[in-house]
């Protein structure tokens, strides 16, 4: 049976380490990668941040990437409550990230537009800042 292709998932809220939903407590464990920047805009929701990516208003937003297999995978779609269709609070994306100094392609959970039509951006692209600060 052949192997999966590697996948990636660049994390940038809660997900991050030392966040509430800390990638590296779950299972099966996440192989660290290195840091991570997209551009986009961060949005602070309640206790966690949705990102849009591009934009007029973007700004460099910092993140982590991981490797991980289809169980971890399907483990984050629950977490960000992934659902079919156009209601779904977060929609998966595959997007190019920037990690010391070389691209590679990554899941990205970009938040449905619809959830921040009303929110203001934080400013910038670091929510553990933002968070903590």
């Amino acid at each position: 049976m052949p192997e999966a292709p590697e996948r990636h998932v660049f994390v940038y809220g809660t997900l991050r380490r030392g966040g509430r939903n800390d990638i590296n407590r779950l299972a099966p464990a996440p192989g660290y990668v290195g840091m991570g920047e997209v551009r986009g805009v961060l949005y602070h929701l309640d206790w966690y941040p949705g990102l849009t990516l591009g934009g007029e208003e973007a700004v460099t937003v910092v993140g982590e990437v991981y490797r991980i297999t289809p169980e971890l995978e399907a483990i984050l779609d629950g977490i960000e409550q992934i659902v079919p269709g156009a209601d779904s609070e977060y929609f998966k994306r595959e997007v190019e990230i920037a990690v010391e100094g070389r691209g590679i392609t990554c899941l990205v959970y970009e938040i449905n537009p619809l959830h921040v039509r009303d929110r203001r951006p934080i400013g910038h692209g670091d929510w553990i800042v933002f968070h903590h600060g």
